[in-house]
């Protein structure tokens, strides 16, 4: 899971297996996260992935449950 603190001060969480390029990533590699775009963008360099904060909030996952 991946936990984002809202400026409302909304914790928000997603499973990463709903995501290609976080799947497979170990716990370490997911805590290497930055914000990015004015808190806007969630960026792993790492795992060349990069997620807005609107579409986790909005459910728009690339995978669908069960998955990966």
């Amino acid at each position: 899971m991946v936990f984002v603190e809202l400026t409302d001060q909304r914790i928000v969480g997603f499973p990463a297996n709903r995501f290609r390029r976080l799947r497979d990533a170990s716990d370490s590699e997911l805590a290497e996260v930055r914000l990015e775009v004015g808190g806007t963008a969630l960026r792993w360099e790492s795992l060349d992935e990069d997620l807005t904060v609107e579409g986790v909030v909005a459910g728009r996952f690339q995978l669908p449950p069960g998955r990966g």
